[in-house]
Protein backbone atom coordinates (compact mmCIF):
# COMPACT_ATOMS: atom_id res chain seq x y z
CA UNK A 1 0.00 0.00 0.00
CA UNK A 2 2.61 2.13 0.12
CA UNK A 3 2.22 3.06 3.65
CA UNK A 4 3.15 2.54 7.22
CA UNK A 5 1.03 0.30 9.55
CA UNK A 6 1.14 -0.03 13.44
CA UNK A 7 -0.83 -1.96 16.04
CA UNK A 8 -1.23 -0.89 19.83
CA UNK A 9 -2.73 -4.09 22.13
CA UNK A 10 -2.97 -5.31 25.30
CA UNK A 11 -1.54 -8.83 25.11
CA UNK A 12 -3.09 -12.13 26.90
CA UNK A 13 -0.61 -13.90 28.81
CA UNK A 14 0.36 -16.52 26.70
CA UNK A 15 0.64 -14.43 23.60
CA UNK A 16 4.20 -13.32 22.44
CA UNK A 17 4.52 -10.20 20.58
CA UNK A 18 6.75 -11.08 17.36
CA UNK A 19 4.03 -13.55 16.72
CA UNK A 20 1.23 -11.50 16.56
CA UNK A 21 3.01 -9.09 14.84
CA UNK A 22 4.17 -11.34 12.03
CA UNK A 23 0.29 -12.54 11.68
CA UNK A 24 -1.03 -8.96 11.97
CA UNK A 25 1.94 -8.25 8.60
CA UNK A 26 0.41 -11.37 6.85
CA UNK A 27 -3.43 -10.26 7.20
CA UNK A 28 -1.82 -6.28 5.59
CA UNK A 29 0.06 -8.78 3.20
CA UNK A 30 -3.17 -10.30 1.63
CA UNK A 31 -4.60 -6.83 1.12
CA UNK A 32 -1.81 -5.32 -0.74
CA UNK A 33 -1.21 -8.17 -3.03
CA UNK A 34 -4.48 -8.68 -3.99
CA UNK A 35 -5.64 -4.59 -3.97
CA UNK A 36 -1.89 -2.95 -5.07
CA UNK A 37 -1.18 -1.11 -8.10
CA UNK A 38 1.80 -0.63 -7.67
CA UNK A 39 2.30 -4.89 -8.03
CA UNK A 40 2.25 -6.01 -11.66
CA UNK A 41 0.84 -9.72 -10.61
CA UNK A 42 -1.62 -8.27 -7.39
CA UNK A 43 -4.82 -9.56 -8.45
CA UNK A 44 -6.20 -5.82 -8.96
CA UNK A 45 -3.23 -5.29 -11.72
CA UNK A 46 -4.13 -8.21 -13.75
CA UNK A 47 -7.55 -7.18 -13.65
CA UNK A 48 -6.53 -3.33 -14.97
CA UNK A 49 -4.45 -5.15 -17.69
CA UNK A 50 -6.95 -7.54 -19.06
CA UNK A 51 -8.29 -7.44 -22.65
CA UNK A 52 -11.77 -5.75 -23.40
CA UNK A 53 -14.71 -8.32 -22.78
CA UNK A 54 -13.13 -10.43 -20.11
CA UNK A 55 -14.61 -12.07 -16.69
CA UNK A 56 -11.93 -12.47 -13.54
CA UNK A 57 -12.51 -13.78 -10.65
CA UNK A 58 -11.56 -11.98 -7.76
CA UNK A 59 -10.07 -13.39 -4.37
CA UNK A 60 -12.84 -12.99 -1.89
CA UNK A 61 -11.20 -9.70 0.25
CA UNK A 62 -10.92 -8.16 -3.27
CA UNK A 63 -14.01 -8.51 -4.45
CA UNK A 64 -15.68 -7.94 -1.17
CA UNK A 65 -13.69 -4.15 -1.54
CA UNK A 66 -14.15 -3.64 -5.17
CA UNK A 67 -18.33 -4.34 -4.18
CA UNK A 68 -18.51 -1.90 -1.39
CA UNK A 69 -16.42 0.64 -3.70
CA UNK A 70 -19.05 0.44 -6.33
CA UNK A 71 -21.56 0.82 -3.87
CA UNK A 72 -20.25 4.45 -3.00
CA UNK A 73 -20.11 5.34 -6.30
CA UNK A 74 -23.62 4.69 -7.00
CA UNK A 75 -25.18 6.44 -3.67
CA UNK A 76 -22.70 9.31 -4.56
CA UNK A 77 -23.68 9.96 -8.16
CA UNK A 78 -20.17 9.33 -9.11
CA UNK A 79 -18.24 11.44 -7.31
CA UNK A 80 -16.19 8.80 -5.70
CA UNK A 81 -15.53 6.74 -8.59
CA UNK A 82 -12.88 4.21 -8.22
CA UNK A 83 -11.72 3.74 -11.76
CA UNK A 84 -11.01 7.41 -11.67
CA UNK A 85 -7.18 5.45 -11.79
CA UNK A 86 -6.53 7.03 -15.29
CA UNK A 87 -6.90 10.44 -14.35
CA UNK A 88 -4.72 10.08 -10.80
CA UNK A 89 -2.21 8.48 -13.15
CA UNK A 90 -1.98 11.04 -15.47
CA UNK A 91 -1.89 13.87 -13.20
CA UNK A 92 0.93 12.30 -11.47
CA UNK A 93 -0.30 10.56 -8.29
CA UNK A 94 0.13 7.03 -8.96
CA UNK A 95 2.45 4.49 -9.74
CA UNK A 96 3.61 6.47 -12.70
CA UNK A 97 6.16 9.37 -12.48
CA UNK A 98 5.08 12.55 -10.78
CA UNK A 99 4.31 15.53 -12.79
CA UNK A 100 5.53 19.30 -12.46
CA UNK A 101 2.64 20.89 -14.67
CA UNK A 102 -0.80 19.71 -15.50
CA UNK A 103 -1.46 17.22 -18.25
CA UNK A 104 -3.02 18.48 -21.51
CA UNK A 105 -6.57 19.07 -22.21
CA UNK A 106 -6.17 16.10 -24.73
CA UNK A 107 -4.90 13.78 -22.37
CA UNK A 108 -7.65 14.50 -20.13
CA UNK A 109 -10.18 13.69 -22.64
CA UNK A 110 -8.47 10.75 -23.05
CA UNK A 111 -8.18 9.33 -19.70
CA UNK A 112 -11.69 10.46 -19.02
CA UNK A 113 -13.14 8.18 -21.34
CA UNK A 114 -11.31 5.28 -19.14
CA UNK A 115 -13.01 5.89 -16.34
CA UNK A 116 -16.54 5.14 -15.15
CA UNK A 117 -18.12 2.87 -12.05
CA UNK A 118 -21.45 1.94 -14.32
CA UNK A 119 -19.20 0.17 -17.31
CA UNK A 120 -18.06 -2.80 -14.50
CA UNK A 121 -20.40 -5.59 -14.37
CA UNK A 122 -20.18 -7.87 -10.66
CA UNK A 123 -20.67 -11.76 -10.56
CA UNK A 124 -21.81 -12.58 -7.22
CA UNK A 125 -21.99 -15.93 -7.52
CA UNK A 126 -18.72 -16.62 -8.99
CA UNK A 127 -17.16 -13.55 -7.73
CA UNK A 128 -16.23 -12.41 -11.05
CA UNK A 129 -15.59 -8.82 -12.16
CA UNK A 130 -16.27 -7.96 -15.73
CA UNK A 131 -13.46 -5.68 -17.22
CA UNK A 132 -15.35 -4.04 -20.22
CA UNK A 133 -11.90 -2.57 -21.56
CA UNK A 134 -9.60 0.02 -20.59
CA UNK A 135 -11.08 0.04 -16.66
CA UNK A 136 -8.10 0.65 -14.38
CA UNK A 137 -9.73 0.13 -10.70
CA UNK A 138 -8.00 2.45 -8.01
CA UNK A 139 -9.10 0.59 -4.43
CA UNK A 140 -6.29 3.20 -2.55
CA UNK A 141 -8.97 5.39 -1.08
CA UNK A 142 -10.96 2.38 0.73
CA UNK A 143 -8.07 -0.76 0.79
CA UNK A 144 -6.21 1.04 4.12
CA UNK A 145 -9.73 1.36 5.49
CA UNK A 146 -10.35 -2.65 4.64
CA UNK A 147 -6.80 -3.11 5.99
CA UNK A 148 -7.36 -2.21 9.35
CA UNK A 149 -11.02 -3.80 9.91
CA UNK A 150 -9.39 -7.23 8.50
CA UNK A 151 -6.29 -6.66 11.35
CA UNK A 152 -8.80 -5.78 13.89
CA UNK A 153 -10.97 -8.98 13.10
CA UNK A 154 -7.53 -11.16 13.33
CA UNK A 155 -6.63 -9.41 16.53
CA UNK A 156 -10.14 -10.51 18.08
CA UNK A 157 -9.41 -14.47 16.42
CA UNK A 158 -6.31 -14.56 18.58
CA UNK A 159 -8.19 -13.39 22.00
CA UNK A 160 -6.74 -10.00 22.08
CA UNK A 161 -9.98 -7.50 23.03
CA UNK A 162 -8.12 -3.97 23.46
CA UNK A 163 -6.30 -2.61 20.33
CA UNK A 164 -5.85 0.18 18.28
CA UNK A 165 -4.70 -0.35 14.85
CA UNK A 166 -3.54 1.82 12.08
CA UNK A 167 -2.78 1.74 8.04
CA UNK A 168 -1.73 4.99 6.50
CA UNK A 169 -3.41 7.09 9.11
CA UNK A 170 -6.76 5.31 9.18
CA UNK A 171 -7.64 3.66 12.68
CA UNK A 172 -9.89 1.97 14.70
CA UNK A 173 -10.00 0.67 18.20
CA UNK A 174 -11.38 -1.65 19.95
CA UNK A 175 -11.69 -1.94 24.18
CA UNK A 176 -9.84 -0.35 26.58
CA UNK A 177 -5.82 0.36 28.09
CA UNK A 178 -4.83 -1.75 30.48
CA UNK A 179 -5.18 1.36 32.87
CA UNK A 180 -9.22 1.31 32.16
CA UNK A 181 -8.81 5.00 29.97
CA UNK A 182 -10.32 4.27 26.02
CA UNK A 183 -7.68 4.94 23.11
CA UNK A 184 -7.36 8.72 22.51
CA UNK A 185 -6.13 9.86 18.68
CA UNK A 186 -5.42 13.20 17.90
CA UNK A 187 -6.88 14.57 14.46
CA UNK A 188 -3.41 16.69 13.11
CA UNK A 189 -4.14 20.17 11.96
CA UNK A 190 -2.93 20.31 8.54
CA UNK A 191 0.54 20.97 8.14
CA UNK A 192 1.93 20.50 11.45
CA UNK A 193 5.26 20.00 11.68
CA UNK A 194 5.76 19.08 8.27
CA UNK A 195 3.35 15.75 9.25
CA UNK A 196 5.14 15.08 12.00
CA UNK A 197 3.17 16.15 15.35
CA UNK A 198 5.33 17.42 18.43
CA UNK A 199 2.90 19.26 20.54
CA UNK A 200 -0.56 19.01 21.45
CA UNK A 201 -1.53 22.50 19.68
CA UNK A 202 -0.47 20.90 16.37
CA UNK A 203 -3.60 18.88 17.39
CA UNK A 204 -7.03 19.75 16.15
CA UNK A 205 -9.05 17.43 17.97
CA UNK A 206 -8.64 14.59 20.61
CA UNK A 207 -11.23 11.90 20.88
CA UNK A 208 -11.74 8.86 22.11
CA UNK A 209 -11.76 5.69 19.39
CA UNK A 210 -13.06 2.49 21.37
CA UNK A 211 -15.70 1.31 19.40
CA UNK A 212 -15.17 3.15 16.39
CA UNK A 213 -12.97 3.97 13.51
CA UNK A 214 -11.32 7.79 11.67
CA UNK A 215 -10.59 8.71 8.64
CA UNK A 216 -8.41 11.75 7.30
CA UNK A 217 -8.26 12.82 3.68
CA UNK A 218 -5.93 15.77 3.57
CA UNK A 219 -4.58 18.03 0.78
CA UNK A 220 -1.11 18.34 2.36
CA UNK A 221 0.19 14.97 2.06
CA UNK A 222 0.64 14.68 -1.50
CA UNK A 223 0.13 17.88 -4.57
CA UNK A 224 2.47 20.04 -6.60
CA UNK A 225 2.27 23.48 -7.60
CA UNK A 226 2.69 25.08 -11.09
CA UNK A 227 1.29 28.12 -12.87
CA UNK A 228 1.00 29.54 -9.20
CA UNK A 229 -1.44 27.04 -7.89
CA UNK A 230 -1.22 24.08 -5.92
CA UNK A 231 -3.19 20.97 -7.12
CA UNK A 232 -4.04 18.01 -4.56
CA UNK A 233 -4.05 14.18 -5.12
CA UNK A 234 -7.77 14.58 -5.20
CA UNK A 235 -9.37 13.88 -8.31
CA UNK A 236 -12.60 14.73 -8.87
CA UNK A 237 -13.79 12.32 -11.05
CA UNK A 238 -16.90 14.28 -12.62
CA UNK A 239 -14.43 16.80 -14.13
CA UNK A 240 -11.04 15.09 -14.46
CA UNK A 241 -9.83 17.85 -12.15
CA UNK A 242 -8.29 18.25 -8.89
CA UNK A 243 -10.64 19.36 -6.78
CA UNK A 244 -11.15 23.35 -6.25
CA UNK A 245 -12.47 23.61 -2.69
CA UNK A 246 -10.93 25.00 0.22
CA UNK A 247 -10.52 22.08 1.35
CA UNK A 248 -7.40 21.11 3.66
CA UNK A 249 -8.58 17.93 5.50
CA UNK A 250 -11.50 15.93 5.69
CA UNK A 251 -12.08 13.45 8.82
CA UNK A 252 -15.24 11.17 8.93
CA UNK A 253 -15.85 8.74 11.76
CA UNK A 254 -17.90 5.62 11.04
CA UNK A 255 -18.42 1.93 13.27
CA UNK A 256 -15.74 0.76 10.53
CA UNK A 257 -12.30 1.82 8.60
CA UNK A 258 -13.66 0.41 5.53
CA UNK A 259 -17.17 2.58 5.48
CA UNK A 260 -14.89 5.68 6.82
CA UNK A 261 -12.33 5.83 4.74
CA UNK A 262 -14.11 6.06 0.90
CA UNK A 263 -16.42 8.97 2.95
CA UNK A 264 -13.50 10.76 3.22
CA UNK A 265 -12.48 10.87 -0.10
CA UNK A 266 -16.17 11.44 -0.78
CA UNK A 267 -16.31 14.59 1.30
CA UNK A 268 -13.43 16.10 -0.16
CA UNK A 269 -14.52 15.80 -3.69
CA UNK A 270 -17.97 17.40 -2.96
CA UNK A 271 -16.50 20.14 -0.80
CA UNK A 272 -17.64 22.00 2.52
CA UNK A 273 -20.78 22.93 1.33
CA UNK A 274 -22.70 19.75 -0.37
CA UNK A 275 -20.49 17.47 1.41
CA UNK A 276 -22.18 18.81 4.80
CA UNK A 277 -25.58 18.91 3.71
CA UNK A 278 -24.78 15.07 2.54
CA UNK A 279 -23.06 14.16 5.97
CA UNK A 280 -26.33 15.85 7.91
CA UNK A 281 -28.88 14.69 5.73
CA UNK A 282 -27.27 11.00 6.29
CA UNK A 283 -26.03 11.75 10.43
CA UNK A 284 -22.50 11.21 9.34
CA UNK A 285 -20.06 12.20 11.53
CA UNK A 286 -17.76 14.73 9.40
CA UNK A 287 -14.92 17.51 10.34
CA UNK A 288 -13.94 19.75 7.31
CA UNK A 289 -10.54 22.20 8.36
CA UNK A 290 -10.99 24.73 5.43
CA UNK A 291 -8.66 26.84 4.52
CA UNK A 292 -10.21 30.36 5.42
CA UNK A 293 -9.12 34.14 4.64
CA UNK A 294 -8.02 34.06 8.86
CA UNK A 295 -6.03 30.90 8.57
CA UNK A 296 -7.91 27.23 9.06
CA UNK A 297 -11.12 26.95 10.17
CA UNK A 298 -13.27 23.77 11.51
CA UNK A 299 -17.19 22.79 10.46
CA UNK A 300 -17.93 20.12 12.23
CA UNK A 301 -21.33 18.26 11.72
CA UNK A 302 -23.56 17.23 14.13
CA UNK A 303 -22.37 14.07 14.55
CA UNK A 304 -19.28 14.84 15.14
CA UNK A 305 -20.36 17.31 17.51
CA UNK A 306 -21.72 14.58 19.84
CA UNK A 307 -19.19 12.30 19.06
CA UNK A 308 -16.49 14.75 20.45
CA UNK A 309 -18.55 14.93 23.83
CA UNK A 310 -18.65 11.56 24.29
Amino acid sequence: MGTTWSVRAVLPAHATAPAWHASAQAVLDLVDGQMSTYKPLSALSRFNDAPAGTWHVLPAECFDVVRRALRVARDSGGAYDPTVGPLVNLWGFGPDVARSKPPSEEAMTVARERVGWWRLKLDEATHSLYQPGGVYLDLSSIAKGYGVDLVGRHLDSLGINAWLVEVGGELKGKGSKPDGSPWRIGIERPGAAAGAVQRVDQLSQVLSLSGRAIATSGDYRRQFEAEGRAFSHHIDPRTGRPVPHAVASVSVLARDAVEADPMGTLMTVLGPDEGMALACARGLAVMFILHGARGLEERLSPAFAEALAA
